[in-house]
Order: structure tokens, then sequence, then C-alpha cells
């Protein structure tokens, strides 16, 4: 677990081969402690069924072995953290919330994020309030943070 509540460190940003989880090579495989229990669930499914799939049961097994739980915040914060939901406003108005997990965890939720990707790195540095320039979408996009929470389920 981390010593920060949500943080996560920094890697290099220089460009190198990912392995087949969407890691790059030495970066740690960071999850909540809810991702690992839902991928739990799905290796334990995988297992009890009369078709079991074996690449994707030794593929959890490796997730679930080299995942490094993150303590997600339990009360509203004034930052964006590892696991919490944050809801941004563009300069039209539009709302959109997305939830900042590991790379493992980004199939379980609606509108998850990675913390390494470029949206996820950008809205883990906010602050509520704060103005952020996201890459995704339309070029040179600006949000406005109005909301951090942490996500019971």
């Amino acid at each position: 677990s981390l010593s920060s509540v949500g943080r996560a460190p920094q890697w290099s940003a220089c460009r190198r081969a990912r392995s087949a989880f969407g890691l790059p090579p030495g970066a740690l495989n960071y999850l909540t402690a809810l991702g690992v229990a839902r991928l739990r669930r799905e290796l334990d499914d995988a297992q009890r069924a009369a078709s079991a799939d074996t690449g994707r049961i030794t593929e959890l097994e490796h997730i679930l072995s080299s995942a490094t739980v993150v303590e997600v915040p339990t009360k509203s914060t004034r930052s964006v953290a590892f696991g919490t939901a944050v809801t941004v406003r563009d300069s039209a108005g539009e709302l959109q919330t997305y939830r900042v997990v590991g790379v493992n965890e980004l199939h379980l939720y609606e509108n998850a994020v990675s913390w390494i990707s470029p949206l996820g790195r950008a809205l883990l540095a906010a602050e509520l309030d704060s103005k952020v320039a996201l890459q995704e979408g339309a070029p040179g996009r600006v949000v406005r943070i109005e909301n951090a929470f942490p996500v019971a389920a």
C-alpha cells in the first residue's frame, strides 16, 4: 500500500514497449481493493466454469499476484486521487465523470481511465475548481474539476 492515500509515483515518460497487461516495463500494477475483489471473483468463476479459459485464468492469476493495492480515500477530498470518481465541466457546460483506476480495472467500471494514461495523469494532478487541459477529445480541451469523490462500489 502506498504511504500517501491515492498517490502513485511518477514513472519515466520515455516510450517503451508495454507488457501484455498494458503497463510499461517496471511500472507497478496499481489496483483498488474493490478491483482486486472483482478480479478474484472473475478468477473464481473462470476456474469453476465447465469450459475453463486457461489463458484468462493464467492472466488473472498474474494480474492478482503482481497487484499493488492502493488505499482509496473514504471521504471527499480537495484533489483527485487514485480510485476516486472525478466530475469535470467543459466550456460548453457539459459534465463528464471519470473513475481513475489501474490498467487491469478498466473493464470493470464505466468511464474508467487508467492512472498512467494522459487523461488519468492530468486528472490525478488536479485540485477541485482548477482547470485542466485534457489530451483526449478536441485539441486544447480545457475542463474545470467540479468534484472528486470516493466510490463505494
